[in-house]
């Protein structure tokens, strides 16, 4: 990793601050509006389209709405920063935003209120994801780089998401094994405001507005445009289903396909906190390590899955991954400790980080004139609508069919993206081409 362009190691220092600050909301968030001091009157139990609205659902709308505008505005931004060349604006404007909407939760009340804060965030998501992505990936002097660029990046950025669930949990609950949320006292050292009482919600919220503003100063100091002109993206902001050449789907297209399917499947669980750890007889805390887990196996191969598919080639390892994915999500519905939920969380990590880089690596081989901003934004895209669409579909088949239902869904979409990456993508790489030695 040391020997790792400076600037992607800023980049994934900046995105792990970010990331950090982003899932502590996950945890977060559905305690909040649990709690109380959100209100659900007028809306919890209320029928809609022969439908009732629970809690879960509602929860589930407010984590999905970010993903939701998250992706649907990073095929606009990417372009944008591939005509203008300027992706460094983009980074700063998007962790601005999220700043404010990280900072507002504290002081409102309503349910909507709440899902506004959610939807300011998503904006300044969509922001900073793909330009971010499009910098570690101009910054690759070759394409048997770019897989351990995206390796390397990843990993920090899965440091921070990972170990965020974990750092909130103990933040709210006031130490490891805590079950309720506590209050702080600001330190003597403020003079006047010495004593004031502050919740552990309004302590996590504070984490996350940190961790957007030490992004925005790590990006201001180290990082800038690289130095080239900008890249010449078509003013069509549609995404190409079929191959140029009218043969099967276009490759780019598929990788999306598979990682929405991914994503979604990691996002399940997070719904569900309340029925898991009653189903396991668990804490706040053993809870946010489960959900820590897929991230945690993923720090641990981002990297060398990202190096060898440099070497070896990078469908392999998505094939895998994808296949690693099937019985993972699916063991998480039939579970009933809480060690064998965190071995399945801890496998599905293993096949994500099989995934993830390769998977942008390839998109990245293949951005060519279509500009890196606008290809690998599919990719992004397609993970946060994933993201979006995983809680609510989770909150929705769980008041439907029950525990398993979300996981059996899950385990089927992973099928689909295994048939669809097995039968419409080839590699990129000549895998009997040696990858260079760190110097070359």
């Amino acid at each position: 990793m040391l020997d790792t362009d400076t600037r992607v190691l800023t980049l994934g220092m900046a995105r792990m601050a970010d990331a950090l600050g982003n899932s502590f909301l996950v945890i977060v968030l559905p305690l909040y509006i649990a709690s109380g001091q959100v209100s659900l009157a007028g809306i919890a139990g209320v029928e809609f389209a022969g439908f009732v609205l629970r809690e879960e659902t509602l929860i589930g709308l407010v984590l999905s709405l970010f993903g939701l505008l998250n992706s649907f505005g990073q095929p606009f931004t990417g372009r944008l920063s591939d005509r203008t060349g300027r992706r460094r604006v983009f980074v700063l404007v998007g962790l601005g935003i999220f700043a404010v909407g990280s900072a507002v939760y504290p002081f409102v009340g309503s349910y909507w209120a709440v899902l506004g804060a959610r939807a300011l965030q998503g904006v300044g998501a969509a922001f900073t994801v793909p330009a971010t992505v499009a910098l570690v990936n101009d910054y690759a002097v070759s394409d048997r780089e770019r897989g351990g660029n995206f390796g390397v990046f990843n990993t920090f950025r899965l440091v921070g998401f990972g170990f965020g669930p974990i750092v909130a949990g103990v933040v709210i609950t006031g130490g490891i094994g805590g079950q309720d949320v506590v209050a702080y006292a600001l330190p003597s050292w403020l003079g006047p405001l010495a004593g004031v009482e502050y919740s552990g919600f309004v302590a996590a919220f504070a984490v996350a507005v940190l961790g957007a503003l030490v992004s925005f100063v790590l990006v201001v100091v180290f990082i800038d445009d690289p130095p080239r002109v900008a890249e010449a993206a078509s003013k069509d902001l549609s995404i190409a289903v079929l191959n140029r050449d009218g043969n099967g789907f276009d490759p780019v297209f598929v990788l999306g396909v598979g990682t929405f399917f991914m994503a979604t499947t990691i996002a399940l669980f997070a719904t569900l906190e309340g029925p898991v750890r009653a189903r396991l007889d668990e804490s706040t805390f053993l809870f946010s390590v489960q959900f820590a887990a897929v991230v945690i196996a993923n720090v641990v191969f981002q990297v060398p899955v990202g190096r060898a598919s440099d070497r070896y080639g990078r469908r392999p390892f998505i094939l895998v991954g994808f296949l690693v994915l099937v019985p993972s999500v699916f063991a998480q519905g039939v579970v009933t400790t809480p060690a064998a939920m965190l071995a399945a969380r801890f496998f599905q990590g293993v096949a994500v980080a099989c995934v993830f880089a390769p998977a942008l690596a390839l998109a990245g081989d293949l951005a060519g004139d279509r500009g890196s901003g606008t290809t690998l934004s599919v990719l992004t895209m397609a993970f946060g609508l994933g993201v979006a669409l995983g809680p609510l579909a989770s909150g929705v088949l769980f008041n439907v069919g029950g525990f398993a239902a979300p996981f059996t869904f899950g385990a089927v979409l992973a099928v689909l993206a295994l048939v669809l990456t097995y039968s419409q993508v080839e590699d990129t790489l000549e895998t009997a081409e040696p990858a260079p030695t760190p110097g070359d």
